[in-house]
């Protein structure tokens, strides 16, 4: 008996979908908790090393594949006005090959618009979910750029956001919750807010 294959443009527009779903709840701040850290994921994820300018990564079950965002900038430190920001994958799961973004996860998932809102200033916005402003702007206690989110009233300097998926089809994942880890800017303290899904 044979089984039906889904077209491969079918499994990129429905992951940009699912993509676009779990930004959306990055954005329902009334329900983060601060360092949850029940019901983790079973993958042992790798931490990205050795890239200069990553300013955060994104990680999601099922698999260790990474996006990283990082910055776009010259050899004197000028920031590209046009693209501030990188967006690629490393795939782990290939042996940790850096790989672009294709079209359909670059238009609809994963791309990031940016708009200058002044000198070394740049607000950000992934293509899939435009209600949560990030920004993108030079730190004055360590003159290097950062990308700053605020939730649950807590500015922070973002590291990883992390998807945690359970279960569920291939058409309707279940998706648990979204976690933002990073520095608290207030206190410089290590930070992490939980959204449940």
């Amino acid at each position: 008996m044979k089984t039906a294959k889904i077209p491969t443009i079918n499994k990129l527009l429905l992951f940009s979908l699912l993509s676009a779903m779990i930004l959306n709840f990055a954005a329902l701040s009334t329900y983060a908790q601060s360092g949850d850290k029940s019901d983790p994921s079973p993958i042992k994820f790798p931490t990205p090393k050795g890239i200069a300018n990553q300013l955060f990564y994104l990680q999601r079950d099922p698999n260790t594949n990474t996006i990283i965002c990082e910055l776009n900038a010259d050899n004197e430190g000028v920031v590209d006005r046009n693209e501030p920001i990188l967006v690629y994958w490393i795939r782990y799961g290939d042996d940790g090959e850096k790989k672009d973004l294709n079209y359909i996860q670059k238009k609809f998932a994963y791309g990031i618009q940016a708009k200058e809102i002044g000198k070394d200033h740049f607000e950000l916005r992934f293509v899939s979910h435009k209600k949560l402003p990030m920004y993108l702007l030079k730190s004055d206690k360590d003159k290097k750029f950062h990308v700053y989110v605020t939730v649950n009233n807590k500015k922070i300097q973002l590291d990883r956001i992390f998807v945690r998926i359970e279960g569920g089809s291939f058409w309707l994942p279940n998706v648990k919750y979204v976690e933002l880890k990073g520095i608290n800017t207030e206190n410089n303290v290590a930070v992490l807010e939980r959204i449940k899904v």
